[in-house]
């Protein structure tokens, strides 16, 4: 088998000279990611980097990357998914890993498009500055959320401010989550959990909305590339009519100033939820990461 371990937080630079310097893809690729949702490993194999991901009762293979021999990899996958019993499967593939797996094993995989999955990437200066005639309804919703909380500002996250954060998300879930049926939500506390601490191991940074004192919502992220930040997650109480559109706006303009190189928002996928979709789709996104998945055709699979 592959010897697949945990990344190690203490030496970020071997993964990220992988996973920052690939050509675009899913917000998956980042050691953020890797290391807060589910259980995720890595290899270095042949010059590239391999994964091996157990997420929601299923093990995965999202595709390697680097320059490396990328063929010699996949077939040890391959031998790693027989040894283990597992049907190979491959995640977070764009077209043209479609295209290298298909050269390399004809007509051995099927492949299926992952709308679910689909990442949303804007243009940070849209965000920041919500400009012309297709921001204007965002623009309206903005001001009046700021004339109705003419006292709110926007604070940076440090590790003093955690405990308050911490209080907020938890009032945040408090209203959503059954306890006797674990989701997604589930899933998601793990991971908010897991990055207050390692938040700088991973190199997060957030900013949250406060008035008087009070927490009004909060957006934490990380750098995916050099020129493309990554959104992990951002929460805004309901009472707050606004404050989703204000901690979007405002974390976007921050990122913008901070880092000049920077050019666009990766704000992640909608999970296949509508309400979500229908948000995400509002804020006119520049492109979709399209992302497929393949599986392996079993010998008694028919064709």
């Amino acid at each position: 088998m592959i010897d697949f371990h945990k990344p190690d937080l203490s030496d970020p630079d071997a993964y990220n000279a992988f996973l920052q310097h690939c050509p675009e893809r899913g917000c998956e690729y980042s050691l953020a990611n890797l290391h807060l949702w589910g259980r995720q490993q890595v290899a270095f194999l042949h010059g590239c980097m391999a994964f091996f991901s157990q997420y929601e009762r299923r093990s995965i293979y999202p595709f390697p990357i680097g320059d490396g021999d990328i063929a010699a990899v996949l077939e040890e996958i391959l031998q790693d998914a027989r040894e283990r019993g597992l049907q190979c499967r491959l995640t977070g593939m764009t077209a043209n890993d479609c295209a290298t797996l298909e050269d390399l094993y004809p007509g051995r995989f099927r492949y299926h498009p992952d709308r679910t999955y689909c990442d949303y990437v804007y243009a940070i200066e849209n965000l920041a500055e919500l400009p012309g005639r297709k921001y204007q309804r965002k623009r309206n919703h903005l001001n009046r959320f700021r004339q109705n909380h003419p006292d709110c500002r926007m604070v940076c996250i440090t590790k003093e401010l955690f405990p308050q954060v911490k209080e907020m998300i938890d009032a945040w879930y408090a209203s959503r989550l059954d306890p006797e049926a674990p989701d997604e939500y589930h899933l998601e506390q793990v991971a908010l959990r897991r990055a207050f601490e390692k938040w700088e191991e991973l190199s997060l940074e957030g900013v949250v909305l406060t008035e008087n004192g009070k927490l009004m919502a909060m957006a934490i992220g990380s750098r995916l590339r050099e020129d493309t930040f990554d959104v992990h997650f951002e929460k805004a109480l309901d009472e707050f009519d606004g404050a989703y559109a204000a901690i979007n706006q405002a974390f976007a303009a921050h990122l913008h100033s901070k880092y000049p190189t920077l050019r666009w928002l990766n704000r992640e996928d909608d999970m296949g939820l509508p309400g979500l979709r229908k948000a995400k789709l509002s804020y006119c996104p520049d492109r979709l990461v399209v992302k497929f998945w393949a599986d392996l055709w079993e010998e008694d699979d028919e064709h």
